[in-house]
C-alpha cells in the first residue's frame, strides 16, 4: 500500500507552515501570506484522487504569477527548523519535489536523479548541487520505500 495523507499528517504540515487547512471533500486547502515580502501562495493537497488511469496524491501550489503541480506525491518531510515542507514524487530512480515555506515561498525540482542526493556535493557544479541539497531531506523516504518493496 502506498503513501497516504492522513489527518495526522495534514496536522503536522499545518504546524510547520503555521497555517490551517480547510477541507472540502477530497481536498485540503490553505493560503500562506508574507505581507512584508509581498508574497502569497495557495497550497492544495488532494489525497488519493484519480489522475488518468491511476489514483494517487497531488499537491498544487498557486501564486499570483504561476502554478505548479506534483502528481503522485509519494511522501513529504516537514521541517520545523527550516519552516518548510518538502513534498516528493519518485518514479524510476528520479525525484520531483515541491518545497513550500511558511513565508509563502516555494521551489520546484523536477526529474532529479535520486543518486544525486547521496553524492559529494563539492564535486558537483553549483547549478546541479542545489537540487541535491534541497531534496536531500527526503532521502530517507527513498530508502524506506526501497526496503518496503523487498
Amino acid at each position: 500500500m502506498g503513501f497516504k495523507f492522513t489527518e495526522q499528517k495534514i496536522s503536522e504540515i499545518e504546524q510547520v507552515l503555521q497555517t490551517k487547512f480547510i477541507r472540502r471533500e477530497n481536498q485540503y486547502r490553505t493560503v500562506l501570506e508574507h505581507t512584508e515580502k509581498q508574497r502569497k501562495l495557495t497550497l492544495e493537497i488532494f489525497p488519493d484522487i484519480s489522475m488518468g488511469l491511476k489514483k494517487g496524491n497531488m499537491v498544487n501550489v498557486y501564486t499570483p504569477s504561476g502554478h505548479a503541480q506534483l502528481h503522485f506525491c509519494t511522501g513529504y518531510v516537514a521541517s520545523d527548523m527550516l519552516g518548510e515542507v518538502t513534498f516528493i514524487g519518485e518514479h524510476n530512480g528520479h525525484l520531483s519535489g515541491i518545497i513550500v515555506e511558511k513565508d509563502a515561498a516555494f521551489s520546484i525540482y523536477s526529474n532529479v536523479d535520486a543518486n544525486l542526493l547521496s553524492m559529494d556535493y563539492t564535486k558537483l557544479g553549483p547549478e546541479v548541487m542545489l537540487s541535491g541539497i534541497a531534496l536531500s531531506l527526503a532521502e530517507h523516504l527513498l530508502k524506506d520505500s526501497k526496503q518496503s518493496s523487498k
